[in-house]
């Protein structure tokens, strides 16, 4: 029988180290979402690193602005952004302050509160696709801008917050390109998952959008 997950909160060292370390420390680690309903809690099966200003990826490449300003610290806060004018993304923030650099988590196995995901993941066809994909996982565990910025080391108050859960062996991380990202941070293999989990998100390159003509 395997060991339960451990429930000790991450502290904020944790966080503040370089994101491509603390970016495959992530998998297997507990998210814990605090709703007026109930608490969702899931297992971290998939992430992307993002590293500041120093990433043509990175939502901070050309600098700090009102969108993006979570991003430059401290290390331990939410950074929760908008995109395509219909989806919230949930970013952890890492690094020392001002590095601006980040962990999108881009999917989980919902291991509690499953009932409360599934009331907003209405299209779900399973419990593994709760959570298959960052769009996915933020609408599971009502994620939006509210929680940009949240402290996520602020303790059992806080609407989020990580655990250490049980830690992935590295041989069991794989590791390859990002999702979705084009121009020059398009080849960086900052993404990383737990292989053959069931809940991780399919590969798709970058499909550049077509201007109306």
């Amino acid at each position: 029988m395997s060991a339960r997950p451990d429930r000790t909160p991450l502290p904020r060292s944790f966080f503040d180290r370089p994101v491509l370390t603390v970016a495959p420390d992530l998998l297997g680690r507990i998210l814990v979402r605090r709703t007026p309903d109930g608490p969702i809690e899931l297992r971290i099966t998939e992430v992307e690193a993002y590293e500041g200003e120093a990433d043509p990826g990175s939502h901070a490449y050309r600098g700090r602005t009102a969108r993006n300003s979570s991003m430059f610290g401290p290390p331990g806060h939410a950074y929760v952004y908008f995109i395509y004018g219909m989806w919230f993304s949930l970013n952890l923030v890492c690094g020392p302050p001002g590095h601006a650099s980040g962990v999108l988590v881009r999917a989980g196995e919902v291991t509690v509160g499953a009932d409360l995901a599934a009331k907003r993941r209405i299209t779900a066809r399973n419990p593994r696709e709760l959570a298959k994909g960052p769009a996915r996982l933020a609408t599971a565990l009502d994620v939006d801008r509210s929680l940009d910025g949240t402290d996520l080391c602020a303790g059992p108050d806080s609407p989020l917050s990580l655990l250490a859960g049980t830690p992935v062996p590295p041989d069991q991380v794989g590791n390859g390109p990002r999702t979705g990202v084009g121009g020059a941070g398009a080849a960086h293999p900052y993404r990383y998952w737990i292989s053959g989990d069931p809940t991780v998100s399919p590969y798709r390159a970058h499909a550049p959008r077509r201007r109306a003509t």
